[in-house]
């Protein structure tokens, strides 16, 4: 099963501090990592390590943290197809991370963005059993929908923070399958077969022609929130695509979401060893 992934491919600055601050507020920073990151990246790796093909198209520019982030996900075993933008830097996310977990967000304009349809030939979908696209541009995103379904390949998308900024509605009109957080879904006006709606900690509920399902999550102690949702749509994708059914594959998603906020960074150590000991 190969799952192209189309989107933002970053490098993360997490800095883990005592609270996030608010206006007119200072937070005491604890530690600091940098490592590859966004969301078609990270979706892209978690597919990887659960033995699923993924192909990841997406734009960094050309310099070492580029360089360093296609390398990593050609190790974990993701097929890159990245642009590389001269003249631009690799986007960069400052991740703040407080001890509970939860995560603020700061970005650069950088060069994840510069990926368009065109770059994605007709040829990478030709072979490829689905599309998951995340919140790059509405205009991409809209072009790459109509070219899977003239591949008759199903579609996914996570638009992700960006959905209350940008007008996504062409592009959920075109999928299959869409992943949303409770505060997304009240963004989201149009009839999709398969809706997933991530409630963070307390699990997800699937609406799909079989029926509406809820699972409440495995209560694994939460230390970073970044990337959960990545690997849960990775999780949910990599069961759904196997015909596992609808409440195999919102187990898997949940299991995966809930072994990447236990960990801290984007990308968790999953492995189906890892999820099936959650499952059970």
């Amino acid at each position: 099963m190969r799952v192209v992934c189309v989107g933002h491919v970053n490098w993360d600055v997490t800095l883990r501090v005592d609270r996030l601050p608010g206006p007119d507020d200072e937070a005491r920073v604890h530690e600091r990592r940098e490592a590859g990151g966004g969301s078609a990246a990270n979706v892209a790796a978690a597919l990887a390590m659960l033995s699923r093909e993924a192909r990841l198209f997406g734009s960094v520019g050309a310099d070492d943290p580029g360089s360093t982030v296609e390398a990593t996900l050609r190790e974990i075993g993701v097929e890159t197809r990245l642009k590389t933008v001269e003249g631009a830097e690799t986007t960069r996310k400052y991740l703040l991370v407080d001890d509970d977990g939860e995560v603020a967000v700061l970005g650069t304009e950088g060069a994840n963005e510069a990926i368009s349809g065109a770059d994605v030939p007709a040829s990478a979908l030709a072979d490829a059993d689905a599309l998951h696209l995340t919140g790059q541009s509405p205009g991409t995103a809209a072009r790459l929908a109509a070219a899977a379904a003239d591949h008759g390949l199903p579609v996914s998308f996570d638009p992700g923070r960006r959905l209350a900024d940008r007008e996504y509605g062409e592009v959920v009109e075109r999928v299959d399958l869409l992943f949303v957080t409770d505060r997304e879904a009240a963004e989201v006006h149009a009839s999709v077969p398969w809706k997933v709606t991530k409630h963070g900690e307390r699990g997800a509920t699937l609406a799909c022609p079989e029926g509406r399902f809820d699972h409440g999550g495995y209560g694994l102690p939460s230390v970073d929130s970044t990337g959960a949702g990545d690997a849960f749509a990775a999780g949910f994708l990599a069961a759904w695509l196997d015909d596992e059914g609808p409440e195999r594959a919102l187990a898997v998603a949940n299991a995966c979401g809930a072994v990447a906020a236990s960990e801290r960074g984007p990308r968790p150590d999953l492995s189906w060893e890892r999820v099936e000991g959650v499952l059970s």
